[in-house]
C-alpha cells in the first residue's frame, strides 16, 4: 500500500477544487491518506473528510502555532472527535521554536496536555518539531511506552533518530528529501532501518523537486517514494510495501491488502 501519512486537504488552497484533487489522488494509486488536524476547526474538517472519502483517515489535535488560541474545552472536543473510528491519531502536536507564532510556554503546556491525552486514550501521536529537537525529544522520553507515534517531516539528526527508534517512534519524510540542500535528511534516511520510515507529502506544502514551489498533493508521493528508495538503495516496490506496513502498524489501520 502507498500511504501518505500527513496531508492537509482542509487547507484553503484546495477550496476551489478539493473534490477533484482528492479523486485524482485516488486514481493515481495512493491507497490511503491521513489528513492531519492543526486546530479545533481543521480537526473537525479532517474528521469530516475521513467520513466523506473511503481512503482518507484523520488525525486530530492542536498545532503549536495555534496554542495561544486554544479553548479550555479542547480535550473534550478531541475526545468527541475520537468517536469517528477513522480518526487514527492525535496530532499534529508539538513545538515550533522557528516561527514562535504562539509563545513557548503555551506550546509546552498544550504539548504536554495532548501527550497526556494520547496516553489516556491510547492513540498514537503525530509530532511537529521545528527548531526544538532537544526539548521535543526530552518530552517524548518522559512518556516511555505510554505514547508512541511519528515525528512528521523529520528534521533532526541521525543521533536523535536513533534515540527515537529506541523509544519506538517512526519518522516520516516528504518532499524535503528531494531538495539539493537536504543533506542531513538524506543522511538520516541512509542510516535508519526501513522499518522506521513513513512517507508523507505535508501537502499543500513542500512539493518535491521538480515541482518545488507548486501546490503539493498526494500524487507526488510517487516521486518521494522513488527518491527514498534511491537513497536506501532498494527497489521502490519494496520501499512502498515496507512503508505501507509501517503506517498500518503505527496508526493501527485495520485494512486488508
Amino acid at each position: 500500500m502507498l500511504i501518505d501519512v500527513h496531508a492537509h486537504y482542509d487547507d484553503k488552497r484546495y477550496d476551489g477544487d478539493r473534490d477533484e484533487v482528492i479523486q485524482e489522488v485516488k486514481k493515481s494509486g495512493v491507497d490511503i491518506v491521513i489528513n492531519s488536524g492543526s486546530s479545533i476547526k481543521s480537526s473537525k474538517t479532517s474528521s469530516d473528510l475521513a467520513k466523506k472519502y473511503d481512503f482518507i483517515y484523520a488525525s486530530v489535535g492542536v498545532h503549536p502555532h495555534e496554542t495561544e488560541k486554544t479553548p479550555d474545552d479542547t480535550l473534550d472536543i478531541l475526545a468527541d472527535l475520537l468517536t469517528n473510528k477513522k480518526v487514527a491519531a492525535i496530532g499534529e502536536i508539538g513545538l515550533d521554536f522557528f516561527h514562535d507564532f504562539s509563545n513557548r510556554d503555551s506550546q509546552r503546556r498544550w504539548f504536554k496536555k495532548q501527550m497526556d491525552f494520547a496516553a489516556d486514550v491510547k492513540y498514537p501521536v503525530v509530532i511537529h518539531d521545528r527548531d526544538a529537537h532537544g526539548e521535543s525529544l526530552e518530552t517524548v522520553k518522559k512518556y516511555g511506552d505510554k505514547v508512541k507515534g511519528v515525528f512528521h517531516c523529520y528534521a533532526g539528526s541521525v543521533e536523535m533518530a536513533k534515540e527515537l527508534i529506541n523509544l519506538g517512534y517512526m519518522m516520516s519524510f516528504g518532499g524535503v528529501c528531494t531538495f539539493a540542500n537536504a543533506k542531513t535528511c538524506r543522511d538520516v534516511l541512509k542510516e535508519i532501518p526501513a522499518e522506521y520510515i513513513l512517507l508523507e507529502t505535508d501537502c499543500p506544502y513542500l512539493a518535491p523537486e521538480p515541482r518545488r514551489g507548486e501546490r503539493n498533493d498526494s500524487r507526488n508521493l510517487h516521486i518521494i517514494a522513488a527518491k527514498i528508495a534511491e537513497i536506501k538503495n532498494m527497489p521502490v516496490e519494496q520501499l512502498i510495501l515496507k512503508t505501507g506496513e509501517n503506517a498500518r502498524n503505527c496508526f493501527n489501520l485495520k485494512i486488508k491488502i
